[in-house]
């Protein structure tokens, strides 16, 4: 008698065989991505540990700097001649700022080893603010210290780098320095003219007839140029008064003194804008008599500069986080 066949079971198994292997394929792919983003997961930890320590660590040399700022000049007791460098513009968000000028004289002037302060100038001008600020406290620490004060030009000490320079109680330069330029400007540019040709209108809303008379896509009145030529000449005046009180009976004024010009190293000297010829060296050898020269000069450093950028980006976040907050819907 013949065993019975079961028709269908070699294709059955065959079946099971294959979901099994389905399966197998399946738990292999999702342990492959698991694994992947605990992966991912542990990475992002530990960038997210790495930033904070970055952080952490600049922080932390930010202080140090600025705990640490002027601490080699500070120890510094033998005689010597105290050099400050006033090179560039001069302005607010420059290192010729009435900021850093200061903070470096200060520390110059409180050093007992210090003979002498000499302003080393190598400037075309700027902000006859910032350089009135200086001229000032210059004046002021040298008769708190009693320390004399000498002026070296190097290539240059125009505008407000010689409103600077007559605080001191000597100005040397080269010969072939560029010295005065005594005057005041306010420049711009007018584009009315253009406008018209090209057919565009300017839509200028304000309240206050004069606000807007230094937009340059605005014309300007006979009243407005009047006003703003009225503030130069005021400006101006302060100037002639610094140099003047600066330099006394040794300026030897003419009729182009004050009016912008500017002349060499050898005409300053011969109209009484300068004292004498000399170098750097020279005015600590010769004069001074204290041939070791050290340099006070406080530089923004790399940490302060991007301290500073982190300042200003977290104060506009705060800044548009505040507006959108108190916009109205």
């Amino acid at each position: 008698m013949n065993d019975p066949v079961y028709e269908g079971t070699e294709p059955a198994a065959a079946a099971d065989a294959a979901l099994k292997e389905n399966r197998s394929w399946e738990r292999a792919t999702l342990e492959k991505l698991a694994f992947a983003s605990l992966h991912e997961q542990r990475l992002a930890r530990r960038w997210r540990t790495f930033v904070r320590l970055a952080w952490l660590l600049f922080f932390a040399a930010l202080v140090w700097l600025v705990l640490n700022q002027g601490v080699a000049n500070q120890n510094v007791s033998t005689p010597h001649t105290a050099v400050i460098e006033i090179k560039g513009e001069i302005a607010s968000d420059a290192e010729a700022s009435a900021e850093l000028i200061l903070a470096s004289a200060r520390t110059a002037f409180e050093d007992a080893g210090a003979q002498a302060v000499v302003l080393l100038i190598n400037s075309p001008g700027g902000s006859p603010v910032q350089a009135g600020i200086i001229n000032d406290e210059i004046k002021r620490l040298k008769t708190l210290h009693r320390k004399p004060v000498y002026a070296v030009v190097e290539e240059s000490a125009a505008s407000a780098a010689y409103y600077i320079a007559v605080s001191a109680d000597k100005i040397f330069v080269d010969k072939a320095s560029i010295v005065g330029s005594i005057g005041v400007l306010m420049d711009g540019f007018g584009f009315t003219g253009l406008m018209d040709k090209l057919g565009v209108e300017r839509r200028l809303m304000t309240a206050g007839e004069n606000k807007g008379f230094l937009d340059p896509f605005s014309p300007q009145t006979d009243t407005q140029r009047a006003f703003a030529q009225a503030m130069l000449n005021q400006i101006h005046q302060q100037f002639i008064q610094v140099v003047k009180e600066g330099r006394g009976e040794r300026l030897k004024e003419t009729s182009d003194t004050f009016s912008g010009l500017f002349w060499s190293g050898q005409q300053a000297v011969e109209m009484g804008l300068a004292d004498q010829l000399g170098s750097l060296d020279y005015v600590a050898r010769e004069v001074v008599k204290a041939e070791e020269i050290i340099d006070y000069t406080r530089r923004d450093n790399v940490a302060e500069r991007l301290a500073k950028r982190f300042g200003v980006a977290v104060g506009a976040g705060a800044m548009h986080a505040f507006r959108s907050a108190a916009t109205l819907r």
